[in-house]
């Protein structure tokens, strides 16, 4: 499985990081401090995208609300379709709320 490839220690550590937070707050406060604001603009535009390519939305809808280049749309196009499936765990949650 692709995930495989990802695996280590380190991200691990991460992971067990971000499920220890408890509020959004919280993660705002991980963000602020783990990532630049362009790497968390950029993660956040990837999950828009793939929200928006989810509900059906055309690449130029999408393009024009996200900014997201075409390169962009496409790879989380892919991962959609051949991904390990982590876009669509999120979205289907993010729908029961």
């Amino acid at each position: 499985m692709q995930i495989d490839k990802l695996r280590g220690q380190q991200l691990d550590q991460m992971f067990d990081a971000m499920l220890s937070i408890k509020t959004r707050e919280e993660f705002y406060q991980l963000f602020d401090d783990l990532a630049t604001m362009n790497e968390i603009q950029s993660l956040a535009q990837r999950l828009q995208v793939a929200k928006m390519l989810n509900d059906g939305d055309t690449y130029s809808q999408i393009e024009k609300e996200t900014k997201a280049s075409t390169a962009t749309i496409s790879r989380v196009r892919r991962c959609l379709d051949y991904g390990s499936d982590g876009y669509k765990i999120v979205l289907e949650r993010m729908k029961d709320k």
